[in-house]
């Protein structure tokens, strides 16, 4: 209890080692020379990151153009004009949203990013609604991401459809494996699935701006199209919803500022080539694919995606065509990468200032953070089972989260630069305040027209998630209070001590527990329990019997019970001790075997955890379980 209650002392403070608010951005706090730490090599390089932290926003590029299509498909061939316009604006803002976070990276080494922003910068209270934002969007990714690649999969071959909820299942615990082993054995197993989807995707963008034509339409022939008729204008709402659909293709922008922790000294500097260059390969794919769109005058069609459409297109109905469709699928199912990197190390930030229990802040020796990994991985398969592994029923979901993360950002941003004013700060702030409009109007339009649809669940889940912080927090402060954490405690002193220990019988179990009792105690009383059934009486009277042929120097007290209870009337008897002798230390010593092979641990009657357990609820007394290991040579 004293090993864990010692946090809530380091834990109230913001992250330690953050970098003064004005620092230069080149400067990180950890560029310095230096030795490798022996854990480096559990850590990330810049290239290791992009691919364990990036997965969720590379495999965006597969369904934000689509999204922005679809919307704009409404308005007919006369709206389609406008993919290109409104992909340039999303990629403005990703670019607004890169310089943004990098800067964030600096100001924040030890991670946490919107987080982190806003618990400096607007408060205890908004940087939790960051935080639970942060969360739901994470988890939702990982169902969206596997259910997603699932899909694609189930497309290829439909006799599979039947199984998907299984092979999410399947395809969940693949990947929480791989992590638990570590987030660089993360990054090295999805290096290669990474750059066969990036290098496809921009040979496809290459090919297909060599073409005067698409190659192929085959896989959308006999597709019905999705293109509406008859609109002549494109009204400002429309293109607001394409612009609020298409940024959906920014989800994973955030998370490499949210695992700085998790890269190799320099672990800042790395952190910010890893975030530009996550920025420019996602801004690249994402005007290429809406150029091709354009080129090719593409239509979208029920039942085929648009970036299958564009393979087709450029590469023709080929061998290239299905390795692009096979990437695609392989890194949305593994795009749930992304949240394994990135909220476990938020969840830790968030259990060093008391708001989730310590236990989240452990870390494992290839440093991991083990438990906020099967808590993701926990609660995500709940979501798969109880959507039936259906995309559709997650999607109105997504998204709402992060957009909600990115606003309070940029927000926090703008009061940094305010508050510290460096050097061309009023640009500065000018960049993160129109991101921080661009971004909040986003979380509102995606919000509104998503909330039938499922959004609700988001707006009600998001203040319990606060609350439960809030509760969290208060539970740490009042056991910091009733510890004096922070406070010089009075000196130890030695008082008398008194030690129980129960016995059922006599065997060198028993010695072995006497002996110990009476080096610890200044008097030691031996405790059974008997019943009144006759085969209890006569044990007890060999008992009493055989104590005293022994004479072990300790006084045996009989506790009568009339059920067979044995944890309450010992934790009563004990009870009664510490009242009678209030100056006196009252320990329970409870002998226990332990066998040489664990499957014979089956064999015990588990009497030793019942005391303690009813010592433990009933009593203030201190528990000692003294283990006696049996193994081949014991006598």
């Amino acid at each position: 209890m004293s090993m864990d209650m010692g946090k809530p002392g380091t834990a109230g403070r913001a992250p330690g080692t953050e970098q003064p608010p004005d620092a230069d951005p080149d400067a990180v706090p950890d560029a310095g020379v230096r030795t490798p730490a022996a854990g480096d090599r559990h850590r990330l390089t810049a290239l290791q990151g992009l691919a364990a932290l990036s997965l969720d926003a590379m495999a965006s590029v597969a369904y934000g153009p689509e999204s922005v299509v679809l919307v704009l498909a409404a308005a007919g061939a006369h709206g389609m004009g406008f993919t290109l316009p409104v992909t340039l604006a999303i990629a403005a803002l990703l670019a607004v949203l890169v310089a943004s976070y990098r800067q964030v990276i600096a100001a924040f080494p030890d991670g946490g990013g919107a987080y982190a922003v806003a618990k400096r910068h607007l408060g205890r209270r908004t940087s939790l609604v960051a935080a639970a934002s942060l969360i739901l969007d994470y988890v939702l990714n990982v169902a969206v991401s596997v259910t997603a690649g699932v899909a694609a999969l189930t497309s290829a071959f439909p006799g599979l459809y039947g199984e998907r909820v299984w092979i999410c299942l399947g395809i969940l615990v693949l990947v929480t494996a791989v992590n638990l082993r570590g987030v660089v054995e993360s990054a090295k197993a999805f290096l290669v699935p990474t750059a066969v989807f990036v290098g496809s995707i921009l040979a496809m963008v290459v090919v297909g701006l060599l073409r005067d034509g698409p190659v192929s339409t085959a896989s959308a022939a006999g597709h019905p199209s999705a293109l509406g008729e008859g609109a002549t204008t494109v009204g400002a709402l429309l293109l607001l919803k394409a612009f609020a659909a298409g940024c959906s293709a920014l989800t994973g922008v955030e998370a490499v500022a949210n695992a700085v922790p998790s890269f190799r000294a320099p672990a800042a500097r790395r952190a910010q080539r890893t975030e530009v260059a996550l920025g420019a390969l996602l801004g690249v794919m994402l005007i290429g694919l809406s150029i091709l769109i354009g080129r090719f005058h593409l239509q979208p069609v029920e039942g085929v995606t648009v970036l299958a459409q564009l393979a087709d297109a450029s590469f023709g109905h080929n061998a290239a065509f299905y390795v692009v469709q096979f990437a695609t699928m392989v890194l949305l199912a593994l795009a749930a990468n992304t949240s394994f990197g990135g909220l476990p190390v938020l969840m830790s930030l968030l259990a060093r200032d008391n708001h989730l229990p310590h236990v989240f802040a452990l870390k494992a020796d290839r440093q991991v953070h083990r438990h906020g990994v099967i808590w993701l991985a926990l609660v995500s398969a709940l979501l798969l089972v109880l959507s039936g592994g259906d995309t559709n029923t997650l999607v109105p979901l997504f998204a709402i989260g992060v957009f909600i993360g990115f606003t309070i950002c940029q927000v926090g941003m703008v009061r940094h630069w305010y508050g510290e004013r460096p050097r061309g700060w009023r640009a500065k702030a000018a960049l993160n305040g129109f991101g921080a409009l661009l971004t909040g109007v986003s979380a509102v339009v995606v919000t509104a027209t998503r909330f039938t649809g499922g959004a609700w669940l988001i707006v009600v889940a998001l203040p319990l998630l606060v609350l439960g912080f809030e509760k969290v927090h208060r539970a740490y402060t009042e056991i910091g209070e009733r510890l004096e954490l922070g406070r010089i405690p009075q000196a130890p002193r030695r008082s008398r001590s008194l030690v129980v220990v129960p016995v059922s019988g006599l065997s060198r179990l028993t010695s072995q527990a006497l002996t110990a009792a009476r080096s610890l105690g200044d008097d030691v009383l031996a405790v059974t329990v008997t019943h009144p059934s006759p085969e209890d009486r006569e044990a007890a009277e060999a008992l009493r019997r055989d104590w005293e042929l022994w004479k072990p120097g300790v006084e045996l007290v009989e506790l009568a019970s009339e059920t067979r209870s044995l944890g309450r009337p010992l934790s009563a008897y004990v009870r009664e001790l510490a009242q009678k002798h209030q100056d006196a230390q009252v320990t329970v010593l409870i002998p226990e075997t332990e066998p040489a092979h664990l499957w014979q641990r089956l064999l015990q009657n588990q009497r030793g955890s019942v005391v303690a357990h009813a010592v433990r609820r009933d009593t203030d007394a201190a528990i000692c379980r003294l283990r006696f290991r049996i193994t081949a040579d014991t006598r």
